[in-house]
């Protein structure tokens, strides 16, 4: 019954009418005795603090935890999050040029959902288009190893004439720690002497970005 409700809720309303526990009760599609799938949707955003943002965070075991979440309602949840990540990743353009912190948060941003850090560079043209993207490496909760050897190497490689470092803070909060500030200062120092500038290193958080060249670090 609830579950007909939601879908007819959406074909005379429209998507965007529907609450996020509704669109979730679409997705988990049916309840379980003496309980509905948007009352499941409901318990499976408890478990997540009611954001979207720590629901993605939620793997396929954590998932099943959740009473009324079997095994292929936890597959439809983590799939249609990875679709909405995809979706980022496509707006990625070899010939987009960058001149703001913005534009690379939009590219990075799925980096975000995250329980690990990762590490990657942008490798731009001199007029500042995107050659491509490489990832560096892949760490743990508070960190990740960064060669600079490695950067630079991709770097010369590729002719790029500036390059953009991204990492993601699993914690979601943004600010540069100690390390953060210690590798930018050495990639900057390293790539200078290649003739190659660092245009910006940009720490993706939980919905919200640090950028060093918007704070004036770089």
């Amino acid at each position: 019954m609830f579950e007909q409700d939601l879908r007819e809720k959406l074909l005379e309303k429209g998507v965007s009418s529907l609450t996020n526990a509704e669109l979730l009760g679409i997705l988990i599609n049916t309840g379980i005795k003496n309980t509905s799938a948007l009352e499941i949707a409901k318990k499976v955003l408890n478990r997540s603090n009611g954001t979207l943002s720590d629901l993605v965070r939620l793997n396929v075991h954590e998932l099943t935890q959740i009473e009324g979440i079997g095994l292929s309602k936890a597959i439809s949840i983590i799939s249609s999050f990875e679709l909405g990540k995809r979706r980022y990743a496509e707006s990625f353009s070899p010939s987009e040029r960058i001149a703001r912190s913005s534009q690379v948060y939009e590219l990075f941003r799925d980096l975000g959902d995250l329980p690990y850090e990762s590490f990657w560079i942008l490798l731009l043209k001199r007029n500042n288009t995107i050659i491509s993207k490489k990832r560096i490496s892949d760490g743990g909760v508070s960190g990740t190893v960064v060669d600079v050897k490695i950067i630079l190497k991709q770097a010369l490689e590729t002719l790029s004439s500036s390059i953009v470092l991204i990492h993601n803070h699993p914690s979601g909060n943004p600010s540069p720690s100690k390390e953060d500030v210690e590798i930018t200062r050495k990639v900057k120092e390293a790539s200078r002497y290649m003739d190659i500038s660092l245009f910006d290193h940009v720490i993706i958080g939980q919905d919200c970005y640090f950028s060093f060249s918007d704070e004036g670090l770089i």
